[in-house]
C-alpha cells in the first residue's frame, strides 16, 4: 500500500501572518504529508527552505501552465485541492527552486542586473530631455561629468534644466552603485570553479561568466540543450496539423513542412540577453566563433538568423563545457553539434 501524502498549498501575502497560524495556509491533507506543491510567488523561495527538510518532496509549480485550476469554482479551498491532485497525477510544471551554496552570487546578479536596467532609463531621460528640446546628443559626450555644464548650457528653460540636473544626480548615484556592486559580484564568482570553466568560452567574459553561473545555478537541470534552449528563449516554436493522410488504402506521413512560429515567448529574459550579446560580440571578433558566423552568411543565411544560430551554439557549448567539465575546443563548432 502506497502511504505517500499529497498537499496543496494556496499562499497568499495578504494571509501569511505567522507560520505556525492555522488560518495563514489553506492545506488539503489527511495526516502528515510527504509531498506538498505551491504555485511561485512572492513567498516561493522562502517557503520552500522553510519545507525541504521536513518532507519527502516540495514542488514549486508554475501557475500559468495549470489550465485545470481554472475550471470551475475559484477559492483557496478548491486551489488547494485541484493542486493536491495535479500533483498526485504528475501533472504539474515544476519552477526551478534548488541551489542553495549560489544564494549570495545569485542575490548580487540580481542587484546588479536591476541596477543595470535602473541606469539604462536614467540615461534615456535624459537623452530625452535634450531631444525634445531639439539639441543633438548621440554619442556618450552627454553623459560624462566634464562635460556636463556645457550640455546643461544648451537648456535655455529653467525648469528643464533643473530636471536634467537632478536625473544627472541620479545617474552619478546609480553609476557610483552598479561599480560597487559589479567588484562584489567578480570577487564572488571567483569562488565557484565554474567560472573557469566558462571564461574559455570565447564572447564569455566576467561579467556574463558570473550571470550564466547565478541565473542558471547549475547545468545538470538541463538534460539537452533544447531544453535550455527553451529556457532562454532561443528554442522554434513549431505549429503543424494534419499529419498523416491516407494514400490508397495506406496511412502515410504528409510531406508538408513545419510551420515556423518564431520563438517561445515564456523564457528568461536575462539569459536570452546574454546568450544574444555574447553572439553579436562574437560575431564582430575575429576568432572560430566568428568563423562559424560568416560560414552560415557564405551559405546564403540572413544575419539575423545566423546570429540566433550563434547565440543556439554558443548556449549549447556552455552546456557541454560546464556539465563535462572539459575545455573549450573549435571542433566543438561542427555542425552536428549545432
Amino acid at each position: 500500500m502506497n502511504d505517500a501524502k499529497y498537499i496543496g498549498m494556496d499562499v497568499h501575502t495578504a494571509t501569511k501572518q505567522k507560520p505556525k497560524q492555522s488560518s495563514s495556509l489553506f492545506m488539503v491533507c489527511a495526516v502528515v504529508s510527504l509531498h506538498v506543491s505551491f504555485e511561485e510567488g512572492t513567498w516561493a523561495s522562502w517557503l520552500y527552505d522553510l519545507l525541504k527538510p521536513h518532507v519527502t518532496e516540495v514542488l514549486v509549480c508554475d501557475s500559468r501552465k495549470n489550465a485545470l485550476l481554472r475550471v470551475g469554482n475559484k477559492n483557496d479551498r478548491e486551489d488547494a485541492r485541484k493542486l493536491s491532485e495535479l500533483l498526485f497525477l504528475n501533472k504539474l510544471h515544476p519552477v526551478y527552486h534548488g541551489e542553495t551554496g549560489i544564494r549570495t552570487l545569485k542575490e548580487l546578479a540580481r542587484s546588479y542586473l536591476t541596477i543595470t536596467r535602473d541606469l539604462t532609463r536614467v540615461m534615456n531621460r535624459l537623452k530625452a530631455i535634450y531631444r525634445g528640446w531639439g539639441i543633438a546628443c548621440a554619442g556618450q559626450q552627454v553623459y560624462a561629468p566634464r562635460y556636463r555644464v556645457e550640455w546643461l548650457a544648451k537648456i535655455t528653460e529653467a525648469g528643464v534644466r533643473r530636471r536634467a540636473e537632478i536625473y544627472y544626480l541620479q545617474f552619478d548615484a546609480l553609476a557610483a552603485l552598479r561599480q560597487e556592486v559589479r567588484r562584489e559580484l567578480l570577487a564572488e564568482s571567483r569562488k565557484h570553479p565554474a567560472t573557469r570553466l566558462l571564461r574559455q568560452i570565447p564572447s564569455i567574459g566576467p561579467i556574463r561568466a558570473a550571470l550564466l553561473i547565478a541565473l542558471m545555478q547549475t547545468p545538470h537541470r538541463f538534460r539537452t540543450k533544447r531544453q535550455l534552449w527553451a529556457y532562454c528563449g532561443l528554442a522554434l516554436r513549431t505549429y503543424d496539423s494534419g499529419e498523416y493522410r491516407f494514400v490508397g488504402s495506406q496511412l502515410k506521413r504528409s510531406k508538408k513542412a513545419v510551420t515556423i512560429r518564431g520563438l517561445n515567448k515564456n523564457h528568461n529574459h536575462d539569459l536570452k540577453n546574454i546568450f544574444k550579446g555574447a553572439a553579436t560580440r562574437a560575431a564582430a571578433t575575429a576568432g572560430p566563433l566568428q568563423n562559424f558566423y560568416e560560414a552560415r552568411i557564405a551559405n546564403g543565411m540572413k544575419p539575423p538568423m545566423a546570429r540566433l544560430t550563434l547565440a543556439r551554439k554558443i548556449a549549447a557549448i556552455t552546456l557541454l563545457v560546464w556539465k563535462k567539465g572539459v575545455r573549450f575546443d573549435a571542433e566543438q563548432l561542427k555542425q552536428q553539434a549545432a
